[in-house]
């Protein structure tokens, strides 16, 4: 197998990959949106509780102590109160790990999109085909913006969360008694 043959083979099977990274990143924009709107109606429910889980935590009460919502991580402590301190950050993770998977593959898959139609961008210029040339960087730039955009609406969210969950964790070590 010659060196050449194994280069345009690899340049086809790269332009394979463009439909299904265009169609991911797609879907990706439609759940960072729906995750967005999840994470302020969660901020609301959260905002309304605030007093009656702050209320909880002072009196540091186990047995008068019920779920609020907004507080995920809570409420798994307060349906198994003899959880382990490893099943709560297990619980923790899990609460936020399509956020932060999402917002790291996100740019990833940006720059693949960007960087497969780079190759017909090069071989219109070779040709002298400015039409050709402007079709592929439209595509590239628009990948990679999406990707960003898509990074960029799930970072927040995923941040704020991350501190949720801390607080949560040492208010339940507040409960706990420890």
């Amino acid at each position: 197998m010659s060196i050449q043959l194994l280069e345009i083979t690899m340049a086809e099977a790269a332009e394979l990959l463009m439909a299904p990274v265009i169609v991911i990143i797609c879907a990706l924009v439609v759940y960072a949106l729906f995750m967005f709107g999840r994470f302020s109606s969660q901020y609301l429910l959260r905002k309304k509780a605030r007093l009656a889980y702050t209320k909880q935590i002072a009196a540091a009460d186990m047995n008068n102590a019920s779920a609020q919502p907004g507080y995920p991580i809570h409420n798994y402590f307060i349906a198994n109160p003899h959880a382990s301190e490893d099943e709560l950050e297990v619980v923790a993770l899990k609460e936020l790990e399509n956020l932060r998977v999402v917002t790291r593959i996100a740019p990833m898959l940006g720059l693949i999109a960007t960087m497969i139609p780079m190759g017909p961008a090069l071989q219109a210029l070779a040709d002298g085909n400015i039409q050709g040339i402007s079709e592929n960087l439209i595509i590239a730039f628009a990948a990679v913006i999406w990707g960003l955009v898509i990074s960029s609406i799930t970072f927040w969210p995923a941040s704020v969360k991350k501190r949720w969950c801390a607080n949560e964790l040492i208010n339940i070590r507040k409960l706990k008694g420890q």
